[in-house]
């Protein structure tokens, strides 16, 4: 089966606590407070699901305000879980939701749906597991929780006869998640590729853009809130492998740990690698892209050369773009804001609501999933990009051609721009299809050269 990047142009019971010091149970005033569970109801509010909202940082809040104003019925917040909560408490948060920063307060409420948004393997791993023992169903937008736990928590709850929805682990403002767990859950997939990381999509785009140093894009991205600090988990890859592991999960229905996928980092793309890219019709972009072929899962992370007329081209800033390739539906692809606030709570609520759904469905039934655990290797088969920084001297094309020519693989194209001091010349070479791992021995000895003077920058080239 072709892989999706092949066809680019898509045609359509634990005390635990928040904070390290004994902690009571807190509410809001006494002359406002009423408890959760014998607060007096008015309409469809008896009815209504309840919902305890564990972390009330931005996403959190986000969460809270749009509960507090839902009229449907469905949804109700009684409970608010965060450490130093008195220094957060809203003025739109209703009288009778109990704040404190006592997870153990949350696991023992009668609540029946716990929103996990504090992140993090731990607590979060904790309190999730002892809500899904105590029968509560779980949201949450904890992407490493699901990319490292995931398969045991899905079976976990479905021991326990509850739900565990993650849609916003995942470009948070898409519907990727929930599409491909209910609207292509009757389709085969055997391809998932993406645009997963907005930090990275907007670096690149700017140096796409305006040919600026990358640390001057990446001060930018930290000063519009887009990178934090220390990027490193956005630009070494980190924060897309765990989201391409999850996407696999629910997509593929197969259990890969982030670990076991190859992370390559953005750090040493240049402005001049956008002019190489151009000549060839392309710019780059970071990729993360998962092919199942029988028992292997072919599975990397990284910037990647991309025609500027593909879907993955086309995006600029901190959007998201997720491709999936089927067997009987083709290719669908879907485009976002992957990250904020409010798109991500949009996500949040949306689980909660899918939950609230199901118990008009009754019990749910309990069952063993089963996931694959194939191979995962990163030797995919592309053309390549390969760009060296040279002292020039006479025999420098004989001498790389000797070494790419003694592993078999052939030349498609040498460019070189002019304008640049000799004593740093910038060139590039392009590579017919060959293997990764036929490739990167050949790269090794290219970079040990006298005249090369950094290690060569090896990009695949996904047409």
């Amino acid at each position: 089966m072709d892989s999706v990047l092949e066809k680019l142009q898509v045609p359509r019971m634990i005390k635990m606590s928040l904070y390290p010091r004994e902690c009571a149970l807190q509410k809001t005033p006494p002359e406002q407070a009423l408890d959760a569970k014998s607060a007096p109801t008015s309409g469809d509010r008896s009815s209504a699901r309840r919902v305890a909202l564990v972390g009330f940082g931005t996403v959190g809040r986000a969460v809270a305000r749009i509960l507090c104003e839902r009229t449907d019925g469905l949804l109700r917040l009684t409970h608010i879980c965060n450490r130093n909560f008195e220094r957060k408490r809203q003025p739109w948060v209703p009288g009778d939701v109990v704040w404190t920063d006592d997870l153990q307060i949350i696991l023992s409420s009668e609540a029946d749906i716990v929103v996990e948004l504090i992140g993090g393997l731990h607590p979060a791993g904790d309190l999730v597991r002892g809500a899904l023992n105590a029968g509560m169903s779980v949201v949450t937008a904890n992407k490493q929780l699901i990319a490292r736990h995931g398969p045991e928590l899905l079976q976990l709850a479905s021991a326990n006869g509850c739900q565990l929805e993650y849609g916003a682990s995942v470009a948070g403002g898409v519907p990727v998640l929930p599409a491909l767990r209910t609207g292509l859950c009757g389709d085969r997939l055997h391809g998932i590729a993406g645009i997963l990381n907005g930090t990275c999509n907007y670096i690149l785009s700017r140096l796409e853009s305006d040919r600026i140093p990358f640390s001057e894009a990446l001060e930018e991205a930290q000063a519009r809130g887009y990178a934090e600090a220390d990027a490193s988990e956005d630009l070494d890859g980190g924060d897309a492998r765990a989201k391409l592991s999850i996407l696999a999960l629910a997509g593929l229905q197969v259990r890969v740990s982030p670990t076991d996928i190859r992370a390559r980092t953005i750090r040493p793309i240049e402005a001049v690698d956008f002019d190489y890219a151009a000549e060839l019709g392309c710019t780059i972009r970071q990729i993360s892209r998962a092919d199942l072929k029988e028992t292997t899962l072919f599975a990397d992370v990284g910037p990647s050369l991309v025609p500027t007329d593909s879907p993955f081209g086309r995006v600029q800033r901190n959007l998201n773009l997720v491709l999936t390739s089927g067997e009987y539906g083709g290719d669908m692809a879907f485009l976002g804001a992957g990250a904020g606030g409010d798109p991500t709570a949009v996500a949040v609520v949306s689980d909660l609501m899918a939950v609230a759904a199901s118990f008009a469905a009754g019990p749910r039934p309990r069952s063993a999933l089963e996931f694959a655990s194939p191979k995962v290797s990163c030797d995919f088969e592309t053309p390549w990009y390969l760009r060296l920084v040279v002292k020039d001297q006479p025999g420098i094309i004989a001498g790389l051609a000797a070494i790419l020519s003694a592993h078999q693989l052939n030349i498609d194209a040498v460019l070189q721009k002019p304008g640049f001091e000799k004593s740093a010349l910038p060139f590039v070479i392009t590579l017919e299809p060959c293997r990764d791992a036929q490739l990167h021995p050949a790269v090794q000895e290219m970079s040990a050269l006298p005249f090369a003077l950094r290690p060569c920058l090896c990009l695949p080239i996904l047409r």
